[in-house]
């Protein structure tokens, strides 16, 4: 039933409803929920901006499930087609080239091949170049 069926007098008396002195009101109103809106606003724009970031990233760096860009994962190891610049020094237990084509090995410095055997020891090496260490 509806409240206001307590509270109503019978025609002829002279009582008077009782006010409601204190409304309190439920919720965010005025500044408070405009700076909530724009603080959701933000962060719905920075999760747009990250994620199509990542997706140019993605894009640009050639991601796939088989590897980055001329780089395949096999399950031999790692095989790269193509031309690649490796700005720090390549460990490696063995290089092919394609049986069509020469393996080309150039550097800045100076190339350095070492041939190890099974307890790490180095058995042979290359080294062309100005510096010789």
């Amino acid at each position: 039933m509806v409240r206001e069926q307590y509270t109503t007098t019978t025609p002829g008396t002279s009582l008077e409803r009782p006010k409601n002195e204190y409304v309190y009101k439920i919720g965010i109103y005025g500044w408070r929920k405009r700076c909530l809106y724009l603080f959701v606003l933000l962060l719905l724009i920075i999760l747009v901006v990250n994620f199509s970031l990542t997706i140019w990233i993605l894009k640009v760096m050639w991601f796939s499930p088989t590897g980055m860009g001329h780089l395949r994962v096999t399950k031999e190891g790692l095989r790269l087609e193509g031309e690649s610049e490796f700005l720090f020094p390549l460990y490696a237990k063995e290089i092919h080239s394609r049986v069509d084509s020469s393996l080309l090995l150039q550097s800045t410095h100076n190339v350095t091949v070492n041939a190890r055997n099974s307890h790490g020891e180095v058995t042979g090496r290359l080294n062309v170049g100005p510096f010789r260490y």
